[in-house]
């Protein structure tokens, strides 16, 4: 059956700002050996077979080589605790790719998945500054850059991009970047973010 997702996202990973990966659609090599990333989808509203998922979070922890389309990502999912088993299923399939959409382009690349997690997540989202709480396990905090000579709220964005949120996605600094989910721990404060609305359909 259809079904739809539409919602906010944003990242975080371990390039320098801002990152060669995503400004190149993955042609351009990472900034350091390994790409240590967290994505973080917050649904505002949507349906997957008929199963209401509005008001959820799914984080997608990923660590990969390089030279990203190489492949061999490692990959895991943490799913919001407020959703059901039902939800919670329901959005793995499309965050995994198995029921088509943006993601199952990247799901060639995925060498290893490392599981699947459920945990509690606050998400917030003021337009301009995003932050996410999972548990005790990742606290990410990240700002769209404004340039200052232009003065008022237009963040710069990168236009034109392959990236399963968005073909448009704002450029962002990390305030604050604490990530340690299944089996790896790191910091990327200051490093590389983008944001984005995201609009899915299957």
């Amino acid at each position: 059956m259809a079904w739809t997702l539409e919602g906010t996202y944003f990242e975080n990973c371990s390039c320098d700002w801002v990152c060669p990966c995503t400004v190149t659609s993955f042609v351009s090599p990472a900034t350091y050996d390994r790409c240590q990333v967290v994505l973080f989808y917050h649904v505002a509203s949507g349906r997957i077979d008929d199963v209401d998922v509005s008001g959820l979070t799914v984080a997608l922890v990923a660590d990969a080589p390089a030279q990203m389309l190489d492949g061999n990502w490692r990959v895991g999912l943490v799913v919001d605790e407020a959703a059901t088993q039902e939800q919670a299923d329901k959005l793995v399939a499309v965050f995994t790719g198995q029921m088509g959409g943006p993601m199952s382009a990247l799901a060639p690349l995925v060498g290893e998945v490392l599981g699947v997690e459920r945990a509690p997540i606050r998400y917030q989202d003021d337009g301009l500054r995003h932050s996410v709480q999972v548990g005790d396990r990742m606290a990410v905090t990240v700002e769209d850059f404004v340039p200052p000579a232009l003065g008022g709220q237009e963040p710069t964005r990168l236009a034109g991009v392959f990236h399963p949120s968005n073909r448009t996605v704002a450029i962002a600094r990390p305030v604050s970047s604490r990530i340690s989910a299944f089996g790896m721990e790191f910091h990327n404060e200051g490093r590389s973010a983008f944001s984005a609305p995201f609009s899915w359909t299957g």
